[in-house]
């Protein structure tokens, strides 16, 4: 009966090393491929540039909207592919612009959410703290 199991536990304890080495291997990709920057044309890193990949990917969906619908309107292969890459430039430019103001906008309200927490933090309590001028400002009160 001895026999009978030991193939089994064979399997299971190589199975336990294969899924232990095959774990290892994807842990090992999945840093090298954070640590690898992906460039476009050699000079934009799309992973680690805010608003990058969603412009390059609208843009590219500009391109093929604005190409194709001219190609359907007037058949003309040649000026079809002109209009689709001012698409893919005018429709990435305005998403990246777009994108980039967004972001620096709400830069802008957290870095005053920020410093308004700070103020509130290091005046509490004091004469100076705005939640209690509003009570002693009440009219009717003497």
């Amino acid at each position: 009966m001895r026999r009978d199991t030991e193939p089994i536990t064979n399997v299971l304890q190589n199975w336990k090393e294969f899924a232990g080495d095959l774990k290892d291997k994807m842990t090992n990709e999945e840093e090298a491929s954070k640590r690898k920057p992906f460039k476009l044309l050699g000079i934009l890193d799309v992973r680690n540039t805010p608003c990058a990949r969603e412009s390059i990917l609208q843009g590219a969906g500009g391109s093929l909207v604005a190409g194709f619908g001219y190609f359907l309107a007037t058949s003309r292969v040649r000026r079809s592919f002109d209009v689709g890459m001012i698409g893919f430039t005018l429709t990435t430019l305005v998403s990246w612009f777009h994108c980039r103001y967004n972001n620096a906008k709400l830069r802008i309200q957290q870095r005053l959410i920020q410093d308004s927490l700070q103020n509130k933090v290091v005046y509490e309590g004091t004469g100076l703290d705005p939640s209690q001028k509003q009570g002693r400002g009440s009219p009717g009160s003497s």
